[in-house]
């Protein structure tokens, strides 16, 4: 196992953490194999689910409260994140290259009996002695409904940080918490949320999945004629389709390959592009165009945001996940790295629909001018399709 940043930290005050852990998954009938020292942090566990399953997880976890806190809301909650000396470092937060033991950053609340997790990746690295809030109303859902979640986002220093999709729940949920935190790794904020929906109506039916897999139910006779992927697994489709569907991270992943292939599905169909190629590259954008006449044209594909805004359109996640240290504008896109960008509606609408835009029309940062505005809006003025953007080109 790769190792990790380690802290010391007192154990008597952190034991009612990892107590919170251990309980909560002991009571749905989980098997703990290995915990590590409370007073080392972030907290290791390792356990066997009631179907079999061997899974571990690094806790970055830390207390969460109501106090009432000067020139502060009256309603609010929080978590510090507060481990080692306050050094205006920037933490990592680890995660397993092999996939065995899933991240959680998350606030616990003993006393009150619930916790509330925030996107590890999103936060990667991390200043140490800052606060995650959150309030009375979504701490009271959270106690009421057993699982709650919720967009945040908060402004610094005049920059927005990127809307984030927070999970918290009651003990009894912490086991398909995991499973979440498993699943979303490195989702975009809007397939975080309706995947944090999806658990959230249907926690137990993930373990149903597993088992049925597990059992052989719901596979069909082998077909006459198998995909090579099939003979190579030894699997016929249904067989494959099922191992995806029981597999909530396995398929996320794929949905995310799934949304690009749609597009450019759509794409293939303009007559006025004579050259696709879909681009895989990192910092590069998704496909690069070129039409009857010479002109190149390069798309940017992104998702929405799950929820509408109060007037019914829906929001753009468009922003860069991480910022360079010194320079706060890298988290924005720069106007001239592409000429298009496509919205992906599915987080929204769950269809394979795209709406598009000239990057030329959209705003500017207001604070970093050579990039263009995060808050991004898809409604009035945006192409219902390519060919009709093609016309304003």
């Amino acid at each position: 196992m790769h190792e990790f940043r380690k802290y010391s930290v007192s154990r008597k005050a952190k034991e009612p953490l990892v107590g919170f852990m251990i309980d909560a998954l002991t009571n749905v009938g989980c098997r703990i194999i290995h915990h590590s020292d409370p007073g080392i942090a972030p907290f290791q566990i390792s356990f066997e689910t009631p179907l079999g399953e061997r899974m571990g997880i690094i806790a970055y976890a830390f207390f969460a409260n109501s106090k009432l806190t000067k020139n502060r809301p009256d309603d609010e909650h929080r978590f510090q994140v507060k481990y080692g000396a306050k050094d205006g470092a920037l933490h990592p937060l680890w995660q397993d290259p092999y996939g065995l033991y899933t991240t959680l950053f998350l606030g616990i609340n003993p006393e009150s009996g619930f916790f509330v997790g925030v996107d590890p990746v999103l936060h990667s690295p991390t200043k140490m002695f800052i606060s995650v809030e959150f309030k009375e109303e979504q701490a009271r859902q959270i106690q009421q409904n057993g699982w709650n979640f919720w967009e945040r986002e908060k402004t610094s220093q005049g920059f927005d940080s990127p809307v984030e999709t927070v999970v918290g729940g009651r003990p009894e949920r912490f086991l398909d918490y995991i499973r979440f935190e498993q699943a979303a790794l490195g989702l975009d904020q809007g397939h975080r949320f309706l995947l944090a929906e999806q658990i959230g109506q249907h926690g137990s039916h993930i373990q149903a999945l597993h088992q049925k897999h597990d059992s052989g139910g719901s596979v069909s006779a082998t077909t006459t004629k198998l995909h090579n992927l099939a003979q190579e697994f030894e699997l016929d489709t249904d067989q494959i389709l099922s191992l995806i569907d029981s597999a909530p991270r396995l398929k996320m992943a794929v949905r995310g390959w799934v949304a690009e292939t749609h597009l450019e599905s759509q794409l293939r169909n303009v007559p006025q592009i004579s050259e696709l190629t879909r681009l895989e590259q990192d910092g590069q954008p998704d496909f690069d165009l070129i039409l009857h006449g010479g002109k190149r044209l390069r798309l940017e594909c992104k998702n929405v945001l799950r929820r509408p805004m109060a007037d019914g359109t829906v929001r753009v996640d468009f922003q860069k996940t991480r910022a360079s240290k010194n320079n706060p504008c890298s988290r924005y896109y720069r106007r001239d790295e592409f000429q298009v960008l496509a919205a992906c509606l599915h987080p929204s609408t769950e269809k394979w629909e795209f709406q598009y835009q000239l990057t030329r029309n959209l705003a500017a940062h207001q604070k970093c001018p050579l990039h263009l505005d995060n808050k991004v809006r898809v409604g009035p003025g945006w192409f219902q399709s390519f060919e009709e953007l093609l016309q304003a080109v």
